[in-house]
């Protein structure tokens, strides 16, 4: 199980920086075209909508219910049953998808004016924000269908990591951020508008997704014709599970689409600055806590459904341990170096030819972000902890009560540092849901953090508090904003590694081990 475990974590996060880094090259592609202004705003808020509803319903709801039972059926049942509720569990999301799919791309407009409020009412009385209004109507044609697309993705990826075939499911997102910088360099010029081809990139990228995972599917068998099985009681299972769900594991994709709500009422580039600033802060967290999330929620069903009550609090615990020795530096390095980061991917081309100082806009988003770096990362392996266990009620109700924290936050901060209030609400919001999921943990007698983990989190803190203060320090002896392209990258090169160095000698000489990380019993 140990060695199991952090393989199959290290063959995620392995695939899964593939695709970060695919994806800073498109938002780099992205901000080279299309800048940080208008056409930016109603494009990411385009392409954020369904990617909202892809999380809520897939990635966030669906596979947090659908894995579990999907493990219970494998270990109790067998192959042969899977394989029927697979083709139930195919069919019945296919057509519901389906119809959702239709209607957001029937009522574009309605969505558009219900999620940029601002930009309705300013189209509504023919104010300065009036195109953005009609131009996000129009973009969201052409990015919804992604929904349809990437929730069957996530129907196949979770059957895959299930039957532990974890690379292809990781490696998929890199057809999206493919498709979409191709389209972006081919189709550019065919539009007045450069976002139009952004949003044709989303819906090529979608297909694509969908396409790659069919042989694998079919080489493992599982490859079954869909059925429409509302009543049947595998997928009512699911569906009484996921509707909850829906709160639980994807609050924080909640906040943020509130966060782009107010966004839209305040000044323009206020949407692409969080979207900037978020994007930055997915690449640690995707790599390294929705990677031991993937990999983690399988092996807790499994042990749930075996009755192994002490392996499931131990592999709890060597998650949240994976996460903090992880999770800490990637907070304190991005709060750093973010300036010069966000310099060398994204100011070129349209994103600097502007009066106004995108790159500190970003990285003041980035530091606000990076309070709740290591939350968010805590909360994609706390919350598995209930959906193993098929509890999707308890994290529901500490999802309500984040999202009104949230909004709590965004009304005292908003006013007075405007979108940084936004991120920094989140933020905050963010760490209540991990300590209230860890609080209803410890209280169910289901995991209680051992002194061991306690200590290499006051190591981890240490050590890369350090880091950053060095890092700080020799960023600070250049006047990097005058050099070309190549010696800035060079420069980040250096700074993070000797950012890896400073951490992890710090690391040794406090007595962390690599059997410490890798060892679920440390």
């Amino acid at each position: 199980m140990a060695k199991g475990l952090f393989k199959s974590g290290m063959i995620v996060s392995a695939m899964t920086m593939i695709s970060r880094v695919m994806g800073l090259i498109r938002d780099a592609v992205v901000a080279n075209l299309l800048g940080a202004g208008l056409a930016a705003d109603v494009f990411l808020f385009a392409n954020r909508i369904p990617n909202f509803l892809r999380r809520l319903f897939a990635e966030g709801a669906f596979a947090q219910a659908f894995v579990p039972v999907l493990s219970e059926i494998k270990e109790q049942h067998g192959d042969d049953k899977v394989r029927v509720f697979v083709g139930q569990a195919a069919g019945t999301l296919g057509t519901i998808l389906l119809c959702v799919t239709l209607v957001g791309v029937i009522g574009s407009p309605i969505i558009a004016a219900l999620f940029g409020t601002g930009w309705f009412i300013d189209w509504w009385h023919g104010g300065e924000n009036a195109e953005k209004f009609e131009l996000a109507s129009t973009l969201l044609k052409f990015t919804f269908p992604y929904l349809f697309f990437v929730s069957l993705v996530a129907l196949s990826g979770a059957i895959l990591n299930v039957y532990n075939r974890f690379a292809v499911a990781a490696f998929t997102p890199v057809l999206l951020n493919i498709a979409i910088i191709g389209c972006a360099i081919l189709l550019h010029d065919m539009f007045e508008n450069g976002a139009y081809a952004l949003a044709i990139g989303v819906f090529v990228g979608g297909l694509a997704q969908l396409l790659f995972q069919i042989p694998f599917l079919f080489r493992l068998g599982m490859l079954q014709k869909p059925t429409f099985a509302w009543h049947s009681p595998e997928v009512t299972k699911v569906r009484k599970l996921m509707l909850p769900a829906m709160f639980g594991v994807s609050i924080s994709q909640i906040n943020l689409l509130l966060d782009t709500v107010i966004a839209s009422l305040l000044v323009t580039g206020s949407i692409a600055w969080l979207y900037y600033s978020d994007r930055l802060i997915e690449f640690p967290l995707g790599l390294f806590g929705i990677g031991i999330a993937t990999v983690i929620l399988p092996a807790l069903s499994k042990l749930h459904a075996n009755d192994a009550v002490d392996d499931f609090q131990v592999t709890l615990d060597w998650g949240v341990r994976f996460v903090l020795f992880l999770g800490f530096p990637a907070m304190t390095g991005l709060m750093v170096i973010s300036p010069l980061i966000i310099t060398v991917l994204f100011d070129h081309g349209a994103f600097s030819e502007t009066e106004i100082d995108h790159v500190k806009a970003v990285s003041l988003g980035v530091v606000a972000y990076s309070v709740g770096l290591v939350s968010f990362m805590l909360i994609k392996v706390l919350a598995p902890g209930f959906y193993a266990r098929q509890d999707t009620k308890t994290p529901v109700k500490i999802g309500i009560i984040t999202l009104v924290l949230n909004m709590l936050f965004n009304i005292a901060l908003a006013p007075f540092i405007g979108y940084l209030g936004l991120a920094l609400a989140t933020s905050l919001s963010a760490s209540c849901n991990a300590y209230l999921l860890y609080r209803k943990l410890k209280l169910q007698g289901v995991f209680v953090m051992s002194n061991f983990t306690l200590w290499f989190a006051a190591k981890c803190i240490v050590s890369a508090s350090i880091m950053a203060g060095c890092v700080w320090y020799v960023s600070s002896k250049y006047l990097w904003h005058t050099w070309l392209l190549l010696e800035q990258v060079m420069l980040l090169v250096g700074l993070l590694v000797l950012a890896m160095f400073v951490y992890f000698l710090l690391m040794f000489v406090f007595g962390v081990r690599l059997r410490t990380i890798k060892d679920v019993r440390a």
